[in-house]
């Protein structure tokens, strides 16, 4: 998981630790291309171990030196030979500036002609394989011709550097395919005036100084973790001294410190900070050792708290040790211990959850609270590939789920529990309106997945171009809670002797309410309206989808292959299967192909 900080991205200490890495506990390969204008041959190793420690192994391909054009518009180049499942292009400002200086044209308009080249680029590829491209911004040039007047002189090589980026970021937004790798923002970080050695340019046309090349790899390796699903759900917050200055069971509501300026200031932005991270669909939790109700009091009566008692998820508030809390909070949100995140101002508490957690990431906080945002900002720990309305909501939709969860631990007829939900569920196939979740549902899902294929955008609009081998669904749901969202996709392919689940995968926030009955009556009704005999389920077995091992099982399936490593095939006799009883309502949604109704 992203746990890391600067200090551990020492140039020297990467590269030997390359000669070392062991591969053999790595779980997922991606097959990553580089091409640049600038020579990176230096990069390779780094990726290679900065991925690895995520349990991810790199297979590298590196484009020559300045081929980017050639790689890409060549079908029969080795780019495409090698299929890659990321292109990473890394433009330099160095290189920029040559051509810039060597344009002839009107240079106002030069900004223009290099983003839609590159966009050009973009699109063909896209055409020719389905990888993801991570475009590089431009370092912002050092030199200014006119001092602060270049910010006004649109064909300055200052202004024409920026306006470059802010195309680039403009036409990639158009592009879902496409994802920015913010080198410009590594180099600010750093420092323009340190980021590129001038000299090993001149002799080796190096991106930037070895020394911060570390970081334009962990840069990319978040990109590409955060692809593969390796992401935060999940902020589990402290409260004295963390969320706001004081105890405030010693200090009453009145002696904390929270308000925007003085000594409240710095836990203030905290608060906006976390707020924001919530509005874009981080999940927060409390974990507090406090009595309840004192926990929740400036929740609910401290006219300067940021945050609110519905901004949070899961509230815990007791005195009981903190792992096992965290573990209580794991087990209402259904998600796994490596993508929450701790935030304690404790020393004790954070070393006793990484002692006892040790997939739970647990950054450590400095003395002085003015410098929380900045030191979580740093750890990059929240890189997402994709926003969707669904991300807006995530927070309503876990509270509106451990509410659900309150409830059926107090009832006593689990059926009629499921009744009283009043649930409506939609199953469709893929359409654009839905495809940014769906991807990141197929990139995300690790629970209850019974094959684990990362299909990304471009596959996924490959399957829906072909309705004669693909037939690709997903399902929402609704109860008296709230809409729950876009919580299933199944993935079936035609074949000739039969019908075969790709892929099946549901968010565990769903699970027990019969969903995945509803879906399977749906996907034997499929089979038998279209003259199949067999169905065939696949389960490829990961470090985390051991709950659906025997899935199939409970529809009748019988396993007629299993391998030493757990890969085991599953057929169904369409004509003994008898449908599911659900406890749900089916809306009907054009295109389904499927006839609805209540069950």
């Amino acid at each position: 998981m992203l746990r890391h900080d600067a200090t551990h991205l020492d140039y020297g200490a990467l590269v030997k630790a390359r000669r070392t890495l062991d591969f053999s506990t790595c779980t997922r390969t991606v097959r990553i291309a580089v091409l640049s204008d600038a020579a990176v041959p230096q990069l390779a190793p780094l990726l290679e171990v900065l991925l690895a420690q995520h349990r991810v192994r790199a297979e590298i391909h590196l484009g020559e030196y300045d081929t980017t054009e050639l790689a890409i518009l060549d079908p029969g180049s080795a780019l495409y030979a090698f299929r890659p499942e990321v292109v990473v292009i890394l433009n330099s400002t160095n290189a920029l500036r040559l051509k810039y200086y060597g344009s002839p044209g009107e240079r106002a308009g030069f900004a223009d002609e290099v983003a839609q080249r590159l966009a050009g680029l973009w699109d063909t590829l896209a055409g020719r394989c389905p990888a993801l491209v991570l475009q590089s911004t431009y370092v912002l040039p050092y030199e200014r011709q006119f001092g602060n007047f270049d910010h006004k002189v649109a064909e300055s090589l200052y202004a024409v550097v920026a306006a470059l980026n802010a195309r680039l970021t403009a036409l990639a937004r158009e592009r879902p395919h496409v994802l920015i790798n913010d080198v410009e923002a590594l180099a600010s970080y750093v420092g323009r005036r340190q980021w590129c050695d001038e000299r090993m340019w001149t002799l080796y046309k190096a991106f930037c100084a070895f020394d911060h090349l570390p970081l334009v790899a962990q840069n990319i390796a978040d990109i590409v973790l955060a692809s593969l699903g390796h992401v935060v759900k999940c902020l589990v917050l402290d409260l004295d001294n963390t969320l706001w200055g004081g105890v405030v069971g010693d200090d009453g509501l009145e002696g904390i410190a929270i308000g925007p300026y003085g000594d409240g200031e710095p836990y203030h932005r905290l608060q906006f900070y976390l707020r924001e991270l919530k509005r874009r669909g981080i999940i927060l939790a409390v974990c507090s050792k406090n009595d309840h109700a004192t926990a929740l009091e400036p929740f609910r009566s401290h006219p300067e708290m940021v945050l609110r008692e519905e901004d949070l998820a899961v509230f815990v508030a007791n005195w009981n040790p903190k792992p096992d809390n965290i573990r209580r909070i794991r087990e209402t949100l259904n998600i796994g211990f490596d993508s929450m995140v701790f935030v304690d101002d404790n020393p004790f508490e954070r070393n006793l959850v990484r002692a006892e957690l040790p997939e739970v990431i647990v950054p450590e906080l400095p003395e002085d609270a003015s410098d929380y945002v900045r030191v979580l900002a740093e750890l990059n720990l929240f890189e997402a590939t994709s926003f969707s309305d669904e991300d807006r909501r995530r927070a309503d939709l876990y509270r509106a789920n451990a509410e659900r969860q309150r409830l059926e631990s107090e009832a006593t007829d689990l059926g009629a529990y499921l009744r009283s939900l009043d649930m409506r569920i939609t199953l469709a196939p893929f359409d654009e309106l839905h495809l940014t979740r769906i991807v990141q549902l197929l990139q995300r899902s690790n629970q209850f997945n019974l094959t684990t294929r990362r299909y990304n955008l471009a596959e996924c609009r490959a399957m829906m171009a072909d309705d004669a081998t693909w037939v690709p669904w997903y399902a929402k749901l609704t109860d008296r809670f709230g809409d729950n969202g876009l919580i299933s996709v199944v993935i079936l392919e035609r074949r000739p002797d039969a019908l075969v689940i790709d892929a099946w995968l549901m968010s565990c926030r769903v699970l027990g309410r019969g969903v995945e009955a509803f879906a399977m009556n749906r996907v034997v009704e499929w089979a038998r309206a279209h003259g199949y005999r067999t169905v065939i389920g696949r389960y490829l077995p990961t470090a985390k989808n051991g709950m659906v091992r025997e899935f199939y099982a409970q529809f009748g399936f019988d396993k007629v292959d299993e391998s030493p490593t757990g890969e085991a095939t599953w057929q169904l006799d369409v004509a003994a299967y008898a449908p599911r009883e659900v406890p749900m309502v089916a809306v009907e949604s054009a295109g389904s192909g499927t006839s609805d109704g209540a069950h």
